[in-house]
């Protein structure tokens, strides 16, 4: 990967590889790149231990920190992930939700390490920013009964159905 000015990093307690390479493995144009490890003890870890793992999450570079358990992550900060179509929206939900993860409401979930996820199909988008003030009601109101977001149910309160 090359150097950039600019990163997230993400506190993880011993496990930012294992992350990386799940979101590596998941998500397109995503990769895991170096690997540092701690040239002397520090809190967290030993020398030799894993402390960064630099990485990209669809184009978003990234840094994996070993940091401890001290740091916890919460709602404030997520990935929104742009869906195409329900298949798609499926498959990461379920991905992030079938390895350790936790389901929340309205396509928001966490993965096993804390880190929250939108999984947000662009149908949903379009519809609760519809020009028709009633047609983005209805489909707003209809994706706050939701955790993963069904793409027809939302279409349906867009329509009125």
């Amino acid at each position: 990967m090359r150097p950039v000015k600019n990163r997230i990093c993400l506190w993880y307690d011993g496990d930012a590889e294992e992350a990386a390479r799940f979101y590596a493995s998941l998500f397109p144009d995503s990769a895991v790149g170096a690997v540092h490890r701690a040239p002397a003890d520090y809190p967290a870890g030993k020398e030799g231990d894993v402390l960064t793992v630099e990485f990209r999450v669809m184009g978003i570079p990234c840094l994996g920190l070993n940091g401890g358990p001290g740091v916890r992550h919460n709602w404030a900060f997520s990935f929104q992930v742009a869906t195409q179509d329900q298949a798609e929206t499926d498959r990461y939900w379920h991905a992030i939700i079938d390895h350790g993860g936790q389901a929340s409401e309205c396509g928001w979930c966490q993965d096993k390490w804390g880190i929250s996820w939108q999984i947000t199909p662009q149908v949903l988008t379009e519809a609760i920013t519809d020009p028709d003030p009633e047609a983005a009601r209805r489909a707003f109101e209809a994706m706050m009964q939701m955790d993963k977001i069904d793409i027809a149910t939302i279409e349906a309160a867009r329509r009125g159905e």
